[in-house]
């Protein structure tokens, strides 16, 4: 049979597929052993990619609502209804009235990468709700801080590290996040065998733990105390010592300073970690010949979550493994602006707005995507009446789910671009299903700025669209076009005029390789068949690496290895004072509040979520080969635990929260420490009018109605997704 390339749109790992065909129908998927930055490894998912192609619940053709029903709609029909029903809505109510939410597999595609940023720069809104606030946002914030741009994510060298802290973070399991790294089970399987060594820092024994040569069970929720240890412990015994760095970081001292307070003795109790751990692990971070800390969504979804991430940087820094190889370093895309000279640029800010009803300020442009639904539901002015989802299943990922279902249904008007009809697109006044992925191209322009190996690969589309489908880049170019009353133009008028205005600036700048050009005559050399090729081409050409285009990209079809991750510090930084700002002032006004963590804490559970490799959040259940085996959803409780409250495996249980009650089976296991019970993330799939038969039939519990919304973290408005209190008791 004949076989085509595709880069794995599944997960973060971004791995080379070599996919078998049987005419346009995709038929298995295996790993491509000659793709430069995955050599042929492949996961579950992955290897389910011809499932996914197929899977029958796909929306084949739009859906249209009339008379309170959704029905099937062709194309015309679908965008007719938008421009004649959205752009009235804005003009009367303004901007603020329209809400947009992105979700998670918006990064997984060019489509959702090219399209939105032109979306919301064309109208304008200041509601805008991602899924980073129920994942990384704290990430970003730090780094805005910290570095000047809340893009610059230093990521750990794998491949020549020493030493790696994980802390909050799966990444046997997820495949890594905020950083992309194939094969990671591999990676740090190698870093053990060229001698070097694993801590992992996690409440639960995953199998990232289980590959650990120390595994710590810290109490959820108190990462960012250790972390403030292990820097107390830095500065205290003379372990610190930035190198290279030395010329470009300030604030040492105030951290010092800030920090010193949190001794292993005093946080020991709170992260239920003995001080005597807490100081091996600062000597071996600082002693070691390169280190890096990586933290992620277990450290960023808690009551410090950004005080957390901010930590980690800090102890890279001041072991002076920021920005050298084996420490951690910032990957350099293909499709980065070039870089500019070195000096200072206008730094981060937060709060420059605030959300209406509860005054949450804004971060990185967006709000807390735990807010959405009292945006909705509260009258007054910049109340949202219409609402644009763009791969997005909030219903599920954001706190207390129900409030949210039914705020949803009182909207004036709702767009889905979704291929199902999941929880929350099942609201939708118009639905807009993309295609199956075989039938997209594809190119990370996210996670290739988050790489562990600078690389570049595109694949085209595996097989031709179907019948009645339309690309998924035209489907969300007609759809900026229907909102901003452009409606009836051709496509391609979005990517000409993002084009223009790139070239407009680009030909300006003295860094630029277009600097000077005529932009017409630039514009008329660009390669590709579309318009979004066209700009992918666009972006190449203006990038960091000369003489790359797509043209060159196409002729390597299994990518083009640009080299191991360099230190680029000085190009990065973009903080007013041209430097790391190691203490900013907002970071420093959050210490009295963890500093308050220290006080004791109460008996009660916490729970803690987890991630399983043949899942994806809410957006793979409906698979059969990944919905199965031990890919379930129930309540993993601790033996001593289940003894003292009468609870039995595989019995039902009902766990209390802030925000509601579920009744989920339990599962009795030593993987999980005392005082700590786990239920994963993205299931719940129970509601009406639905269109997901498997993930209906096997559904689950939706682990975030435990929740309320009324706890974020205050810096990055991120929701309180693990450490929380519970109640849990068995049902009779």
């Amino acid at each position: 049979m004949p076989t085509v390339l595709r880069i794995c749109p599944l997960c973060e790992a971004t791995c080379g597929l070599t996919l078998t065909l049987d005419g346009p129908r995709v038929t298995g998927a295996r790993g491509d052993r000659d793709d430069v930055f995955s050599q042929g490894f492949i996961c579950p998912k992955g290897a389910s990619f011809a499932e996914i192609d197929a899977d029958p619940d796909r929306l084949r053709t739009p859906l249209l609502r009339e008379g309170g029903a959704l029905r099937e709609a062709t194309w015309e029909e679908a965008f007719d209804a938008i421009a004649r029903r959205l752009p009235p809505l804005v003009e009367r109510y303004g901007a603020d009235a329209l809400g947009v939410v992105l979700g998670n597999p918006n990064v997984h595609t060019m489509a959702g990468a090219l399209y939105p940023p032109v979306l919301l720069g064309a109208v304008r809104t200041r509601n805008v709700f991602t899924a980073s606030t129920v994942d990384q946002m704290p990430k970003h914030v730090s780094s805005g801080l910290l570095f000047g741009d809340a893009f610059a994510i230093p990521v750990p060298d794998l491949d020549r590290t020493a030493h790696l802290l994980v802390i909050g973070a799966n990444p046997v399991e997820s495949n890594g996040s905020l950083c992309t790294a194939p094969d990671f089970p591999g990676r740090l399987k190698a870093l053990r065998k060229r001698g070097g060594t694993l801590t992992v820092v996690d409440p639960r024994r995953t199998r990232t733990a289980r590959l650990a040569d120390r595994h710590v069970a810290i109490r959820p929720g108190t990462d960012a105390l250790l972390l403030a240890a292990l820097a107390q412990v830095l500065f205290a015994e003379g372990l610190t010592g930035l190198g290279d760095l030395a010329d470009h970081v300030q604030g040492v001292a105030e951290v010092e300073a800030a920090l010193w307070d949190f001794t292993p003795e005093a946080v020991a109790d709170a992260c239920d970690v003995d001080a005597a751990t807490i100081r091996a692990l600062a000597r071996e971070l600082a002693t070691a010949p390169s280190a890096a800390v990586y933290g992620r969504v277990g450290g960023s979804t808690v009551a410090y979550g950004t005080l957390t991430n901010w930590l980690v940087d800090v102890l890279n820094i001041l072991t002076g493994n920021l920005d050298r190889p084996g420490g951690a370093l910032f990957p350099l895309s293909a499709t980065a602006p070039a870089p500019r000279p070195a000096g200072p640029g206008r730094g981060f800010a937060l709060g420059r707005w605030k959300s209406r009803v509860s005054g949450h300020p804004e971060a990185k442009g967006e709000l807390p995507l735990a807010a959405l639904a009292e945006e909705i539901e509260t009258p007054g002015d910049g109340r949202v009446r219409a609402l644009i989802s763009i791969a997005a299943n909030p219903v599920l990922s954001a706190p207390d789910g129900d409030r949210l279902d039914r705020a949803l249904a009182g909207l004036d008007f709702m767009v889905s671009v979704d291929p199902y009809l999941n929880e929350t697109s099942r609201h939708a006044d118009v639905v807009l299903p993309p295609p199956p992925p075989s039938q997209s191209a594809h190119f990370d322009f996210a996670f290739n700025a988050f790489a562990v190996r600078d690389q570049v690969r595109y694949t085209p589309a595996a097989v031709p669209l179907e019948p009645g489908r339309m690309d998924e880049c035209e489907i969300h170019a007609r759809l900026i076009l229907a909102v901003t009353g452009g409606h009836g133009a051709e496509p391609d008028t979005v990517d000409a005029l993002v084009v223009e205005r790139t070239l407009a600036k680009a030909v300006t700048e003295p860094h630029s390789p277009a600097y000077g050009r005529d932009p017409k005559e630039y514009a008329a050399g660009l390669g590709g068949r579309t318009g979004p090729e066209r700009r992918l081409d666009l972006m190449l050409r203006l990038g960091p690496y000369d003489g790359l285009t797509l043209d060159r990209l196409r002729e390597h079809p299994h990518g083009i290895d640009l080299g191991p991750l360099k230190p680029r510090l000085a190009q990065v930084l973009k903080t007013r004072s041209g430097r790391v700002e190691l203490l900013p002032e907002p970071l420093a006004a959050d210490l009295p509040r963890l500093r308050a963590a220290l006080e004791p804490r109460g008996d009660s559970l916490v729970l803690v979520g987890r991630r399983h490799l043949r899942s994806n959040n809410s957006w793979l259940h409906n698979i059969p080969a990944l919905n199965s085996g031990t890919n379930t959803c129930t309540l993993q409780v601790h033996p001593d635990d289940a003894t003292r409250l009468g609870l039995t495996d595989g019995a039902p249980a009902r766990i209390k929260g802030d925000g509601g009650e579920l009744e989920a089976p339990v599962e009795i296991t030593d993987a999980v420490r005392r005082g700590v019970v786990s239920l994963p993330h993205g299931w719940g799939h129970d509601r009406p009018g639905t269109r997901m038969a498997v993930a209906g039939a096997r559904p689950g519990v939706n682990v975030n109605q435990l929740l309320d919304g009324s706890l974020l973290d205050p810096l990055s408005g991120t929701a309180v997704l693990n450490g929380f209190p519970v109640d849990v008791s068995a049902l009779h």
